[in-house]
């Protein structure tokens, strides 16, 4: 038995880069305890903790669109909806329900064995 660690998703708008090129398909990984741990020792969490969510998020997406490195300067210039989509999905894959995310990113498809608690 596998497991499955990556998730596909849609952002809701896009991101647009500097040459004006929209991304919106792209991949999330399954957190590490790294993930979470690392950016609270970045002085830009120490000032505002509230970054700590756009380090994890530049850590965790693996791809988006023909982007390629996602980095902190991406998720910061992200549209607010689509932050707030990620925040979502990130807390979706990592400590939600599998069947929840179903909803949200209708299509996504995840093998039988990821629907099994456990």
């Amino acid at each position: 038995m596998s497991l499955h660690t990556e998730y596909p998703f849609t952002l809701p708008k896009g991101y647009v880069d500097e040459e004006g090129t929209l991304h919106r398909s792209g991949v999330m990984r399954l957190a590490c305890a790294r993930d979470e741990i690392e950016p609270l020792r970045d002085p830009r969490v120490k000032e505002n903790e509230s970054y700590g969510t756009v380090i994890v998020l530049a850590r965790v997406i693996t791809e988006l669109g023909t982007l390629a490195r996602i980095n902190t300067s991406v998720v910061e210039r992200m549209f607010a909806g689509d932050f707030a989509y990620l925040q979502d999905f990130y807390r979706i894959i990592n400590f939600g329900d599998p069947a929840v995310l179903a909803e949200v990113e209708p299509g996504t498809p995840f093998p039988p064995e990821s629907l099994e608690a456990g």
